[in-house]
């Protein structure tokens, strides 16, 4: 090797920086029609992620396994192996349909380096120490949000998970068997669970909480419930042309009477939200009258019986409305989230860590809330200028993402003890 070219191994350059973590992954999963990232579980894109996260956890010197449920853990080892009370922190690597750069990613990234601060700082952890990628957490392809922590905690029922199916009609267990995972083992892991300590989830913020309040970074207190439902119209199919006005049974504008309705209803209950996002015609043709259409609901509120509430609101006028244009409406839960309260503990402690942090409720769900009634779990937020989220405006500073970084690793030093 000529003189001047040699490279710094990766021991001496760490620790890393968030920004140069992320600049690996620019850009994998670029969506050119929608804009911003669509990484789907077990997409190319997402797998290149998850390829990505092992590489990155193996220059760590981390030990790499992926669960039943398709999580991958990296585990910093305290000497002797035991993996009893551990910290556990990291995020996903999925993302909507043209989602933004950061929504999981920042926290696995922010985990990572984290890590090198630690490394630095220590030769090895008082407490074994785990980042962890959860799949499908946004529920862009199989429709249920953080089905791989729910699966790991028993939230969801095996059985239906197996048996979800993505657009294309393949089945969650068919998809899984292809990418390596087990079907027949899906479920609750109680010795993986009876493993985590605490559990500390870095996410980029995904409102305007911070904005308002001029700093970089908070604590979690709470998640609001939310849930998904699925609303089917049903109609008559029929020809564009040949068919008059007067005659039609058309779902399609029955469903469009139920999306206004919809906002009118949650504009008029404090504090909620109600959101038709995605709406799917049946057969779909421009010059067909749709014999059904489907659309998606997603519902949040602080208070529980108000979402309840709120659903049952929704369900009723959407049959008012049906049976006003002719056709018949079926609702669904697919997914159903209670308010989460992170633990009052943990929070206490990271307070400790990062005593100048506000605390802030999140309308967003993330895995953490999923994990909270099963191990102390807290969530650590990192300013989102814009304010936008689940979109490409979706973004954070450089200034900030290091900070949080930094903050993750105080947290993570002050509950080692």
């Amino acid at each position: 090797m000529a003189p001047g070219t040699e490279t710094t191994p990766l021991s001496q350059a760490l620790p890393a920086t968030v920004t140069g973590v992320l600049s690996d992954i620019a850009g994998t999963g670029i969506d050119a029609l929608r804009g911003g990232y669509t990484r789907p579980v077990y997409s190319t894109a997402e797998l290149d992620l998850r390829n990505w996260f092992v590489e990155q956890a193996a220059k760590r010197g981390l030990s790499i396994e992926t669960d039943r449920n398709g999580a991958i853990w990296a585990w910093w080892d305290v000497p002797g192996g035991d993996r009893n009370n551990s910290l556990v922190t990291g995020s996903h690597l999925d993302s909507v349909p043209g989602g933004g750069a950061f929504d999981g990613p920042l926290g696995v990234a922010s985990a990572l380096v984290a890590v090198d601060i630690l490394k630095a700082q220590m030769a090895s952890p008082t407490r074994p120490l785990a980042v962890v990628v959860f799949p499908e957490e946004e529920g862009s392809r199989f429709g249920v949000a953080c089905l791989g922590s729910r699966l790991m905690t028993g939230a969801i029922d095996p059985d239906k998970a197996r048996n979800l199916r993505d657009s294309d009609g393949s089945t969650f267990a068919d998809v899984a068997q292809a990418n390596g995972l087990d079907p027949r083992f899906v479920g609750r892991d109680d010795k993986l669970l009876g493993q985590i300590g605490a559990f500390v989830e870095l996410h980029v913020e995904q409102g305007r909480g911070l904005i308002d309040l001029d700093q970089p970074i908070a604590i979690a207190s709470s998640i609001l419930g939310h849930g998904r439902w699925r609303l089917s119209v049903h109609g008559q199919g029929n020809h564009a042309g040949t068919t008059l006005m007067a005659d039609r049974h058309d779902p399609m504008v029955s469903a469009s009477r139920m999306v206004v309705a919809i906002r009118d209803i949650a504009r008029n209950q404090a504090h909620a939200r109600a959101t038709v996002g995605r709406l799917q015609p049946v057969p779909g043709g421009t010059n067909v009258i749709a014999s059904r259409v489907d659309f998606w609901l997603d519902v949040r509120h602080p208070d529980d019986a108000v979402t309840s509430a709120l659903v049952e609101s929704i369900h009723v006028q959407a049959q008012v409305i049906a049976a006003e244009e002719g056709c018949r409406v079926e609702l669904r839960e697919e997914s159903l989230s209670r308010t989460v309260h992170f633990d009052q503990g943990l929070q206490k402690e990271l307070q400790l860590a990062l005593p100048h942090a506000p605390i802030l409720d999140t309308g967003a769900g993330h895995d953490a809330g999923v994990l909270a009634p099963y191990v102390p779990t807290a969530m650590v937020f990192v300013r989102n200028p814009s304010g936008v989220s689940h979109s490409p405006e979706e973004h954070v500073v450089d200034e900030d993402a290091e900070t949080g970084a930094q903050t993750l690793a105080d947290a993570l030093h002050g509950l080692m003890g």
